[in-house]
């Protein structure tokens, strides 16, 4: 019988998110858990009542009719803040947006009307008994940190990904390819000019003259060349044949 795995090589627990588009492509979210959802909805919560109290302070000069326009707008603030933001604001509130979440649907598209309404009346029920006990509950309970409102609507809170940056290569005279390339030689192509200062120059000449051979090219010109038509399917210049 063989021995069981020590813990040093026990599997890592992945919380990703995995979704498939309809064009077959795998997208992996980043569901939020607990603390960093609450330090969102704080932020939002204190957010709103300095408003509250800003606006009641303001409508206080108004009498009657500042105590009914008070009313209206602690509705508005109320049920509607979280929704307008999450829709209108690519499913971001203030408070998510500064902790770096968003909400989408569970297939990775932006939150809708609906959704975001019905997740947000069900806050309600998460908040019972008291102090969001079952909100807690239902978040760990389920591989995507979700609460009640989140399971009835569809929606799924995720970690809001910086947007990739623009491969870098070295700084040279932008080329065209004698010949269109295919994907795939465009793709050795750019992970050459991408990690060749991660490479020692033994290894970059060596790689060089492998990827240059087809387009015959000397070894000793095998590396600028490279460089070049990466440059060049960068859309750093115009290029020249």
């Amino acid at each position: 019988m063989s021995a069981a795995a020590s813990p040093a090589h026990a599997p890592v627990l992945d919380t990703r998110y995995h979704v498939e588009t309809p064009e077959g492509i795998d997208l992996l979210l980043r569901p939020a858990g607990v603390v960093p959802r609450a330090l969102a909805y704080l932020i939002d919560l204190g957010i709103r009542g300095l408003l509250m109290v800003a606006l009641f302070m303001l409508l206080a000069f108004l009498g009657q009719l500042g105590t009914g326009l008070g009313l209206i707008l602690t509705f508005i603030l109320t049920w509607w803040y979280m929704v307008l933001f999450e829709v209108l604001n690519q499913g971001r509130s203030p408070g998510k947006q500064m902790i770096g979440l968003r909400v989408v649907h569970d297939d990775g598209t932006p939150v809708g009307w609906s959704a975001s309404l019905l997740r947000n009346l069900l806050r309600f029920a998460d908040i019972l008994p008291f102090a969001y006990t079952l909100g807690l509950l239902s978040c760990l309970s389920n591989s995507g940190f979700k609460r009640l409102g989140d399971l009835a609507a569809g929606t799924l809170v995720i970690y809001r990904d910086p947007p990739p940056s623009r491969p870098q290569v070295s700084e040279t005279t932008p080329e065209l390819a004698p010949w269109p390339l295919s994907l795939e030689e465009q793709r050795a192509l750019m992970g050459f000019a991408e990690r060749a200062t991660q490479l020692s120059a033994a290894r970059r000449e060596e790689l060089a003259a492998i990827l240059a051979q087809p387009l015959g090219v000397s070894p000793a010109q095998a590396e600028a060349r490279l460089n070049g038509i990466a440059s060049g399917l960068l859309g750093n210049g115009t290029g020249r044949p």
